[in-house]
C-alpha cells in the first residue's frame, strides 16, 4: 500500500506497540468546532446531496453484480439509479426510470437479460439501449437511438463500483480515487446485505466510526475487553481516513519482524471512503455501509457483509464471518446506534450551538474540513 502513504501492516502494529508503552495515541494538531446548524440545516443539506451527486460515490462492491445481468438498483443522493454488469463483463450504471412514462425499469437486486418496465413493457438491453417497445405503430415519432436508458459515469476500482451523476467537480475527484487501496476484492463473498432507516443525521454516524475515545465508556462489555480505550492509529489519504483499532491480542506480535507481521485477527482497520461510506476489516468479516442522507434527520444504511479478502468462500469459513458478524451486531453496533439517535434527539435541545471535536478525533476533522472545503467548490 506503499502508494496510497499508508502504513505496512507491520509499521501499524510497531506503533501500536509505541503507543501501549507511552500510554498514547495518535493525534491531531487541530480542534474543529462544528455548527450545530450544520446537521439540521435544510440548506445545508440541499448542498451536501448536490455534493454526493457531483462525486464518485461507492454504490456497491464489485462483488454484488459478479456476472452478466447482475443488477443492484437503489435511490442514491435522491435518484433512482440501476448498476449492472453487461455481456462484455463491465459495468453500466443509468437513471433508473423508463423513457416512456419515467416508472423504474428495475427493484432491489437480481439478474436479468433485460431490463423490462411492469407499466408498458417498454424494454431495454444490459446497456441501455431499447430493445422493444410493444405497440410500437404508436409511436411513430420515437427514434430508438436516443431513447435508451440515460447513463450515468460508473467507475469500477479497488472492489467498488464508483457512480457520478452530475459533471463539474468528478475530473478532479476521480483522479482522487488513485489514493484508495485495493480494500475490497471482487471475489470476496457476500454472505449477507441490508438497508435499514435510521432516524439520525448521516454525519453523525460518519463521526461515530473514526474514533476510539468512547471504546470503554459506551462499549464496557462488548470491545473494550478485548481492545483498548483512546489507542488508536489515524491516517488521512487524500479525502479519506483510516483508522485501526487494535486489539490486545497483537501483543503476539512483538518479536515478529515487521516485514513479517500478519495483524489479521489482531486489529480492524476502518477505512472511511470521502464522504459517507465506511468499509470496516475485521477479524473474520468484512462490512461495507453506505449512509444515504434522506433528510436533515434520517438516513438509509446500505450495508454489505463479506468474506475478508484472500480466504476461501467454503462453509468453514462463511459460517466463521457470520460468527463474527452477528457479534458485531448483537453488540457494538447496536450500542453505537444508541449513541447516535441520543446525539440526535438533542440537536435542537439549544445546549450547543457547535461541537468540539478534540486532538483524538482527528480523523474527524478532517471529515469536516474536507466536507467544508468541497462543499464550497460545488458549482454554481
Amino acid at each position: 500500500m506503499a502508494e496510497t502513504g499508508l502504513l505496512s501492516d507491520g509499521e501499524v502494529a510497531e506503533r501500536v506497540f509505541d503507543h501501549v508503552d507511552n500510554k498514547t495515541s495518535d493525534s491531531g494538531e487541530k480542534v474543529w468546532r462544528e455548527p450545530v446548524e450544520n446537521y439540521h440545516s435544510e440548506a445545508r443539506f440541499a448542498d451536501e446531496i448536490r455534493l454526493l451527486k457531483h462525486l464518485p460515490v461507492p454504490f456497491c462492491p464489485s462483488a454484488a453484480i459478479p456476472n452478466t445481468g447482475d443488477y443492484v438498483a437503489r435511490i442514491a443522493a435522491g435518484t433512482p439509479l440501476v448498476v449492472v454488469r453487461d455481456e462484455e463483463g463491465n459495468v453500466q450504471a443509468f437513471r433508473n426510470a423508463c423513457r416512456h412514462r419515467g416508472m423504474q425499469v428495475a427493484q432491489g437486486s437480481g439478474c436479468t437479460k433485460y431490463f423490462v418496465c411492469a407499466y408498458h413493457g417498454w424494454a431495454y438491453r444490459l446497456d441501455g439501449s431499447v430493445q422493444h417497445i410493444p405497440h410500437r405503430e404508436g409511436f411513430p415519432d420515437v427514434n430508438e437511438d436516443t431513447h435508451g436508458l440515460v447513463p450515468v459515469e460508473v467507475i469500477e476500482r479497488h472492489g467498488l463500483v464508483f457512480v457520478t451523476q452530475e459533471q463539474g467537480i468528478s475530473r478532479g475527484a476521480l483522479q482522487g480515487l488513485d489514493e484508495i487501496p485495493d480494500v475490497l476484492s471482487p471475489d470476496q463473498t457476500i454472505f449477507a446485505s441490508s438497508e435499514n432507516t435510521g432516524d439520525v443525521n448521516w454525519k453523525l454516524n460518519m463521526e461515530a466510526n473514526l474514533e476510539g475515545l468512547h471504546i470503554k465508556t459506551l462499549h464496557p462489555e462488548s470491545f473494550f475487553p478485548y481492545g483498548y480505550d483512546n489507542l488508536n492509529v489515524v491516517e488521512s489519504f487524500g479525502n479519506n481516513n483510516r483508522v485501526t483499532f487494535p486489539f490486545r491480542r497483537i501483543e503476539k506480535l512483538r518479536d515478529t519482524p515487521i516485514v513479517e507481521r500478519n495483524v489479521a485477527g489482531q486489529l480492524t482497520y476502518v477505512y472511511h471512503l470521502f464522504p459517507n461510506v465506511v468499509i470496516a476489516v475485521l477479524s473474520n468479516h468484512t462490512s461495507v455501509t453506505i449512509s444515504e442522507p434522506l433528510t436533515t434527520t434520517s438516513t438509509r444504511f446500505i450495508t454489505y457483509r463479506m468474506t475478508n479478502s484472500g480466504e476461501t468462500s467454503d462453509k468453514k469459513n462463511v459460517a466463521r464471518a457470520k460468527r463474527d458478524a452477528g457479534f458485531l451486531a448483537d453488540t457494538g453496533s447496536k450500542e453505537d446506534a444508541a449513541a447516535v439517535r441520543a446525539i440526535q434527539a438533542g440537536l435542537t435541545s439549544g445546549a450547543n450551538d457547535h461541537f468540539t471535536f478534540g486532538h483524538y478525533e482527528k480523523a474527524i476533522v478532517h471529515f469536516h474540513e474536507v466536507l467544508s472545503a468541497s462543499l464550497q467548490g460545488l458549482p454554481d
